[in-house]
């Protein structure tokens, strides 16, 4: 097996990252712009989370959110392309685990149905922590 297509997934999950920042900002100046806020008013994240209503703050909550779990992800599968760990279990279950943190956002960045998101979270993070044991048995 190629043991570089364990890149793809991780550069979905840049872009997701990216797509999810433009669209916090893109958000975020708009309402302030529309609506005349002081940029001084929202110079902190509790003063931006206070004045800007919860639909619009979704997005940054969403992408503190892509530097938590998905961290653990990156490192997983450096150490996998670094140590040729790399198979087709671990490409599917990277695959899965950068679907899953997709579907979250978009839930999250858009209706964020509470139930919907954690459940696509749930699934990402248990694929996340199959692929750790799975790779630290194969270490042990």
């Amino acid at each position: 097996m190629n043991q570089q297509l364990i890149l793809q997934p991780v550069v979905c999950m840049f872009l997701l990252t990216g797509s999810v920042w433009a669209f916090m900002y893109i958000r975020r100046l708009s309402f302030i712009l529309r609506n005349n806020i002081d940029p001084q008013s929202v110079a902190t994240p509790e003063l931006m989370n206070a004045r800007l209503p919860a639909y619009i703050n979704n997005s940054s909550n969403n992408l503190k959110n892509l530097f938590e779990l998905p961290v653990v992800f990156y490192a997983l599968c450096a150490f996998l392309l670094l140590s040729q760990k790399v198979d087709t279990v671990f490409l599917y279950s990277a695959w899965a685990y950068a679907g899953l943190r997709a579907a979250h956002s978009l839930v999250h960045c858009t209706v964020n149905v509470v139930n919907l998101r954690f459940t696509a979270y749930f699934l990402s993070s248990l694929v996340l922590w199959f692929m750790v044991a799975r790779l630290a048995l194969s270490v042990l």
